[in-house]
C-alpha cells in the first residue's frame, strides 16, 4: 500500500525503479528519496530500499534516515529538486513538471502545517 502511494508520484516512482534495478541514484536522489518515503514507509523498508543503491551500507542508510528525522525535514519543493539534480549525474526527476510531491501525493497533517509555521516566521 505505501509503496503504491509513493509511485502516484511520477519522480518517486522513477527513483524506485531505479533502486530496483540497482543504479546509484546519487546523493541528493537518496536524499530526497529519503525525504519523501519517511511519511510512507518504515525506518527498515526504507533503508533497504536505500541499501538498493550501489555502496549504501545499511549503516550508511540509517544514519541517512536517522538525519532526516533528526532534523525533521520536510519533503523538498520542486525548485529545491532541480537544484540539487544540476549537482550530480543522475536524473532525480527526468520531466521537471513531474517534480512536485505535494501535488500527487497526501502528506501528516504535521508536514503542512510546519511548512506553513516556516512561511509565518518569514512575514
Amino acid at each position: 500500500m505505501a509503496l503504491e502511494q509513493l509511485r502516484r508520484n511520477a519522480m518517486m516512482s522513477h527513483l524506485l525503479d531505479a533502486l530496483d534495478r540497482g543504479e546509484d541514484i546519487g546523493h541528493y536522489g537518496r536524499l530526497v528519496f529519503a525525504m519523501v518515503a519517511r511519511h510512507f514507509l518504515g525506518e527498515d523498508e526504507l533503508c533497504a530500499w536505500l541499501q538498493k543503491n550501489p555502496g549504501v551500507s545499511d549503516h550508511d542508510a540509517r544514519i541517512l534516515c536517522r538525519q532526516v528525522e533528526g532534523r525533521d525535514y520536510n519533503p523538498p519543493r520542486r525548485e529545491r529538486i532541480l537544484e540539487w539534480q544540476r549537482e550530480q549525474a543522475f536524473p532525480i526527476c527526468p520531466d521537471p513538471d513531474e517534480c512536485n510531491v505535494y501535488r500527487d501525493l497526501h502528506f501528516p497533517e504535521q508536514v503542512y502545517e510546519h511548512i506553513q509555521q516556516f512561511y509565518e516566521k518569514k512575514v
